[in-house]
């Protein structure tokens, strides 16, 4: 069997502001590059070098070794889509204005690429609102320490809810939920995601996509007795190549009730 076909999805060249409980330094940037699904192999088994070009000779070099909050630089396996995607994180302020490419060697010599414009203004708009109302979108999320699940709710399609920028500041976003296991922040696990809503695939049949949602129904039913870590991703876009600025807002915890405060329902 022969190699598998590696097609480049979609990249990221833009501003990070990481608003984790953790984060030491706010004002970042990443680069991103997601590939098509490939049957039946370890795609990183196939690739060897990606590297980020920007202006000014601006250079940065992805690692094949897997994702964490620690490294910050890797790829990351997503079970859901049955894809792969590499992610490098740089805490050392937000992009310049201007082009970004990134570029893929795959072991067997072939060499894909794909490039975006950065531009900054778009950034600026939405992390004006953001911090003008964090105050606000960091209480407003339910269930979370402070709103916990009440017994008797179901496990089967829990909803999480939280205000969104549009109905604070009329300023429209789009966001990205993530939960996984987790009874701290540092505990959240990106690489065993319990569930998440990737807009950035659910664009192609919905171009509106996350924009202005403040609801999302989680599909995986939850254990009981379990605490889960999640966080919402605020963006300008829901195509990642048209992606200027990440706002990354901090975890929100919550504990599922015991077994036997659980109402059963057939739907």
């Amino acid at each position: 069997m022969g190699d598998p076909k590696i097609e480049i999805y979609d990249i990221m060249a833009c501003n990070v502001y990481v608003d984790y409980e953790f984060s030491k330094i706010k004002e970042q940037h990443k680069f991103l590059v997601a590939f098509y699904p490939v049957k039946e192999a370890f795609l990183p088994d196939y690739i060897d070098k990606i590297i980020a070009y920007g202006p000014n000779g601006y250079k940065v070099e992805f690692k094949n070794q897997e994702y964490n909050l620690k490294n910050i630089n890797g790829y990351i396996t997503d079970a859901a889509f049955n894809s792969c995607w590499y992610m490098v994180n740089l805490p050392t302020g937000f992009l310049k204005e201007g082009e970004y490419k990134i570029e893929v060697q795959c072991k067997n010599g072939e060499v894909k690429t794909k490039s975006r414009y950065q531009k900054n203004t778009p950034c600026e708009t939405l992390l004006n609102a953001y911090l003008k109302h964090r105050d606000a979108l960091y209480n407003s999320y339910s269930p979370s320490i402070k709103k916990g699940m009440p017994d008797g709710t179901p496990l089967k399609n829990v909803k999480v809810k939280w205000s969104t920028l549009k109905d604070l500041a009329g300023v429209d976003a789009y966001y990205i939920f993530r939960v996984s296991l987790g009874r701290t922040p540092l505990e959240f696990n990106i690489q065993k995601l319990v569930w998440w809503d990737n807009i950035f695939v659910e664009c192609f049949s919905n171009p509106k996509a996350g924009l202005n949602r403040g609801e999302v129904t989680i599909k995986t039913t939850l254990k009981p007795n379990t605490s889960y870590a999640y966080f919402v991703e605020t963006t300008d876009s829901n195509i990642m190549g048209q992606t200027n600025i990440c706002i990354f807002q901090p975890h929100q915890i919550f504990t599922t009730p015991n077994a036997e405060q659980v109402v059963t329902t057939s739907t």
